[in-house]
């Protein structure tokens, strides 16, 4: 069984310093937060950035100046911007931090209900123009889906070209589909022989799919952005704590954690 990738979702657009004291905003606590993944065991940092007050922005400069605070206390990481950005944002907007030419970013590939009035709209011209400007940039997408639908349009703009193979799935469960054994198990045998995948589980969910991720091959993506609770009632005081859990379960269960330079060979990225 191939080593696991630990992804760390250091902070994400809309989880907040209310819901957990420890996610990071500036520039200075974005490093800190992957610095603490990195030092756990997470070979990806998966990086939202936001203005110092917390507000939520897809700004280049600022994705720069977070990419090289990491850069300078994780040299070999990998760092993952999202480019869903956060709901009401524009496609040019969220498209912004590719243009630093990272290793990867995240290509979501569907709309989907946030919850009451909040809707993450992704149409299927936004899909292709993302997918064609990663694939201009060098950008290995990590394709997210929140359905099976999603992977089966993943699969569709892959044949028309717009996507790479071999293919990388994060499966993030808890959001619009259930997050359970069934589920992940259905969603593995969705995708392309020769893909990747890891999968995500929202809140209470973290841990429970972590260990399916183990035990099944997958990888596993945890942090603040899914879950700022280390157990039931207790905050996590870094996103170092979760992915340190993270690679206990996996000593326990006997899977050996990724470096970041083994990551990029399992994910077909170019070495450093």
């Amino acid at each position: 069984m191939e080593k696991l990738i630990i992804t760390a979702a250091i902070c994400g657009a809309e989880v907040t310093k209310e819901d957990n004291p420890a996610v990071p905003y500036t520039v200075e606590e974005i490093q800190r937060e992957a610095k603490s993944a990195y030092d756990a065991g997470a070979s990806i940092i998966h990086l939202h950035v936001r203005e110092d007050d917390g507000t939520p922005t897809q700004d280049k400069g600022r994705f720069k100046d977070c990419i090289d605070a990491i850069k300078e206390v994780c040299p070999d990481v990998i760092i993952q911007p999202s480019t869903g950005g956060a709901v009401g944002m524009t496609d040019l907007e969220r498209l912004q931090p590719t243009e630093l030419h990272p290793e990867m970013a995240t290509l979501d590939c569907g709309t989907l209900n946030f919850g009451g009035d909040e809707v993450f709209t992704n149409t299927e011209n936004t899909i292709k123009n993302f997918g064609k400007i990663m694939i201009e940039r060098g950008v290995k997408p990590e394709i997210e889906v929140f359905d099976k639908g999603m992977v089966d349009l993943a699969i569709r703009y892959h044949k028309q070209g717009f996507i790479k193979a071999p293919m990388h799935f994060d499966f993030v469960l808890g959001v619009q589909m259930a997050a359970s054994a069934r589920d992940v198990a259905f969603m593995v045998d969705s995708i392309p022989a020769g893909s990747t995948w890891t999968v995500a589980g929202v809140g209470r969910h973290q841990f429970p799919m972590a260990a399916l991720a183990i035990v099944m091959g997958g990888h596993s993506r945890v942090g603040f952005e899914d879950n700022v609770y280390l157990e039931k009632g207790v905050l996590a005081k870094s996103n170092g704590e979760l992915v340190q859990k993270v690679v206990e379960m996996a000593k326990l269960l006997g899977r050996e954690i990724a470096t970041p330079a083994e990551a990029r060979e399992i994910l077909s990225l170019k070495p450093l």
